[in-house]
């Protein structure tokens, strides 16, 4: 639909008179997160939608309180502690949990979903790098975080639901009368809340023992205006969808990918090898950065599969877009990161396909980035993704590690898995695959 749009934006006219706006064109994209920042709040449908499951945490809140839990958060992510606590981190929990489940997999050659263990992964490695908590989900399927895991995918799947439901008050009259999805939804959070509490509680004792640590979670109880216990856990529930669900999706579509194009998959092991010569030794964040062709092949895999699809604002004042669309007060407006990835007048007559290439500089073998309003899959202006170096250091040591040492194989990889979209874009069913030690 928006590509057939003159400016690839689209305005819906909802039932109850809801005026809505989608984009796919940059300029209005910048205009949005940057140029007008103050007049596209998340707004309050928005988070109302949102409240039960992510109460009013960072990623649920605008004005001063998102600026004071942003300001917080942006001086634990801009440390070069935290970076180094990344890569030790990442790199254990790749050789001792990783690897073991790989390498057991290849010997009994059964079907593995790899989908769940990336997500068992990055739910151990979040918890552990923002509240120092070892959740130890990979490999244990009695550890307490699973069950949180299987409740908080229930929740997010459910709220997903809201946004799509074309009259709003349809999922409030369920929530009212608790029945069906909402229903399900609330004894969901009920799971959610209790580990996220657990979480809180235990940090907080540490904290008036005098027994403190540099993890995220112990700099907002440091910060009194954000210190009650619930704002605490809105923030723990929402700090593990930014770390677990937006890099495992990532790496499972990636994964998916590069089984298509193997001569990807070569060029980036000519690249880990070229390193590897070098170095001789684990991967350290120096030769992270020398991984040019990997970082673009991730790169391109986030332009076709964003983890966060679209992200939903409201318009405080009326107003009018670059390309000319008018926006009036109290409408909704969403800019489409996964139509952006495919729009010809965006990437070109190729804008389909999987091509690295498209992010390397010819002229040096270097990575090319673009503007962050033509590939908004970590947002842009004041809202940019924190974690955006987290996120590549993570992404690059797992996937450097796997096709190091094993041969990834996706039965049935021609016919593309069915999406599941929830609050990130996710395989539907999980992406199973066949692991072979590389000889």
């Amino acid at each position: 639909t928006l590509s057939r749009c003159p400016t690839q934006t689209a305005v819906f006219r909802r039932p109850g008179k809801q005026q809505f706006v989608m984009t796919a064109y940059p300029a209005n994209v910048e205009y949005m997160l940057k140029t007008k920042f103050d007049n596209f709040p998340k707004g309050e449908r928005f988070i109302e939608i949102l409240e039960d499951f992510l109460g009013r945490g960072i990623f649920n809140s605008d004005g001063e309180m998102w600026w004071k839990q942003r300001k917080t958060a942006s001086h634990e992510f801009s440390t070069k502690s935290l970076r180094d606590f990344v890569m030790i981190n990442v790199t254990v929990e790749i050789n001792t949990r990783l690897v073991p489940v790989l390498a057991a997999a290849a010997t009994t050659r059964k079907l593995l979903n790899l989908d769940d263990v990336l997500e068992r992964f990055t739910f151990d490695n979040i918890c552990k790098l923002a509240f120092n908590v070892d959740s130890a989900c990979l490999g244990d399927d009695k550890a307490a975080g699973v069950e949180f895991m299987k409740a908080f995918d229930t929740a997010s799947k459910i709220i997903s639901q809201r946004f799509q439901s074309a009259f709003s008050y349809s999922w409030k009259i369920k929530k009212k009368l608790n029945i069906g999805s909402e229903r399900l939804l609330r004894e969901s959070i009920v799971t959610v809340h209790k580990f996220a509490d657990d979480i809180v509680r235990h940090k907080i004792d540490q904290s008036n023992n005098n027994n403190k640590s540099e993890d995220l979670l112990s700099r907002f109880i440091s910060t009194e205006e954000l210190n009650s216990p619930e704002k605490l856990r809105d923030n723990v529930i929402g700090f593990i969808l930014a770390g677990r669900d937006t890099t495992s999706s990532a790496l499972s579509w990636f994964f998916w990918l590069l089984s298509k194009h193997p001569h990807v998959e070569n060029k980036i092991r000519q690249e880990l090898n070229s390193i590897r010569a070098r170095t001789g030794e684990a991967y350290g964040f120096e030769d992270l950065k020398l991984m040019n062709y990997l970082h673009a092949a991730i790169t391109e895999s986030l332009r076709l599969y964003p983890p966060i699809p679209l992200d939903t604002m409201s318009c405080l004042e009326d107003s009018v877009l670059p390309d000319g669309t008018f926006v009036g007060k109290a409408w909704g407006i969403s800019y489409n990161a996964y139509a952006m990835g495919r729009m010809e007048s965006i990437w070109g007559k190729d804008c389909d396909r999987f091509d690295p290439e498209r992010w390397i500089d010819e002229t040096n073998g270097g990575f090319r980035g673009e503007s962050p309003y033509k590939f908004p899959v970590f947002h842009a202006g004041p809202r940019m993704c924190l974690g955006k170096e987290m996120a590549y250091i993570q992404m690059k040591s797992i996937v450097a590690a796997v096709l190091d040492r094993f041969v990834v194989e996706v039965p049935g990889k021609d016919e593309r898995p069915e999406i599941l979209l929830s609050v990130t874009i996710r395989i539907k069913g999980g992406l199973f695959v066949r692991v072979h030690e590389r000889s």
